[in-house]
C-alpha cells in the first residue's frame, strides 16, 4: 500500500508512534501531519493514520491500538505497522527492545518493570538523551516535510530498522543452507561446534547472524564453539560460543598453523583449511 501522507496525534510523543512513522517513511517518503484525524481521514486509504483514530484497519491504512480491550496482548501502533509490513514475528525475534516497548506503551512502567523483573527506576536509568530529544522535537511539530532534519533522521531510522530485520532474516536462511553441525570427540567426551565453509564470494562478515542462528535452533543448544572463515586470510577463526569455559585456545597457540591465540583463550586464528585439521585443533583446545 502506498501512502501520500502519514498522520499521527498531536501533543506528547511516544516511542511507538515515532518508530511506526519511521517505518512507514522508509517506503513512503511523504509528509507527516500531527493532528486529530477526521472521519474522512480514516476513510482515505491513501492516508496512514497512526496511533490515533481508535481503529485498526490496515486495508485503509489505520493503525491504532487504543480501542483494544485491557486484557489484549501488549500491542502498540509499532506492532501494527510491523504486522502490516509482514515482518512482525522476525522483528520480535531479532529486536530485544520491541516487546518491552510494547509493554511500556500499553501497560505502563509499573507493570513493565514487574514483567521484566526489575525495579521501576531501572527502566528510567536506560533512557538516552537521543530518545528524549527526538521525541520532544517530534512532539513540537505539526508537520514534517522531506528535507526537514528530523524527517530525514526518521527516514534513516526506518530504513535501517527495515534493512536490519530483512537482511538478518536473509542471512539466517542462508546459514541454514550452508552451516554444518560438528560433533567433536575428545577423551571419551563429545562437544558440538558450528562450522561455516568458505564461500565464493565471501560475505563481508561471515560470522554475521551466527549467534542468532544458533539461538533460533533448539537442536543447536549444545554448541560451544564456532569455526568461521577468517576475513583477513585464507584460514579460519575458532571461537567460543557464549564464552564456554571448556574451550581454551591458548592450548593450541604453539601449533605451527595457528598464527594467533588470544591470551584469554576465547579465540584463535589458523591457516588450516582442511576440516579434519580444524577438528583436531578444536579437540586439542577442549579442557
Amino acid at each position: 500500500m502506498t501512502f501520500t501522507q502519514i498522520l499521527t496525534h498531536p501533543g506528547g510523543s511516544h516511542k511507538d508512534e515515532f518508530l511506526a512513522c519511521c517505518l512507514l517513511l522508509a517506503g513512503n517518503p511523504v509528509p507527516i501531519l500531527r493532528r486529530e484525524p477526521t472521519a474522512e481521514d480514516l476513510a482515505d486509504p491513501s492516508l496512514a493514520v497512526v496511533d490515533v483514530g481508535h481503529e485498526h484497519a490496515p486495508e485503509r491504512g489505520n493503525f491504532d491500538h487504543h480501542q483494544f480491550p485491557k486484557d489484549h496482548p501488549p500491542t502498540c501502533s509499532l506492532s501494527l505497522v510491523l504486522q502490516h509490513l509482514g515482518i512482525y514475528e522476525d522483528a520480535k525475534s531479532f529486536c530485544e527492545w520491541l516487546e518491552p516497548a510494547e509493554w511500556f506503551d500499553t501497560r505502563g512502567p509499573m507493570d513493565t518493570a514487574k514483567w521484566l523483573g526489575v525495579e521501576r527506576g531501572t527502566l528510567f536509568k536506560l533512557n538516552s538523551p537521543i530518545d528524549v530529544t527526538l521525541l520532544r522535537r517530534f512532539a513540537a511539530q505539526t508537520r514534517l516535510e522531506p528535507g526537514d532534519p528530523l524527517w530525514e533522521v526518521m527516514r534513516w531510522i526506518g530504513e535501517d530498522l527495515l534493512d536490519y530485520v530483512k537482511n538478518l532474516r536473509s542471512r539466517l536462511d542462508h546459514l541454514a543452507r550452508v552451516a554444518e553441525f560438528w560433533e567433536i570427540e575428545q577423551c571419551g567426551e563429545s562437544f558440538h561446534v558450528l562450522y561455516l565453509p568458505r564461500e565464493d564470494p565471501m560475505p563481508e562478515d561471515a560470522s554475521a547472524g551466527l549467534a542468532r542462528f544458533i539461538e533460533s535452533h533448539p537442536t543447536m543448544s549444545g554448541v560451544v564453539g564456532t569455526v568461521v572463515p577468517d576475513r583477513r586470510g585464507a584460514g579460519f577463526g575458532l571461537s567460543r560460543h557464549n564464552d564456554h569455559p571448556r574451550l581454551d585456545f591458548t592450548r593450541i597457540g604453539a601449533a605451527p598453523d595457528v598464527h594467533f591465540a588470544h591470551a584469554r583463550g576465547f579465540v584463535a586464528k589458523t591457516s588450516a583449511t582442511d576440516p579434519a585439521r580444524l577438528r583436531d585443533l578444536l579437540a586439542q583446545a577442549w579442557v
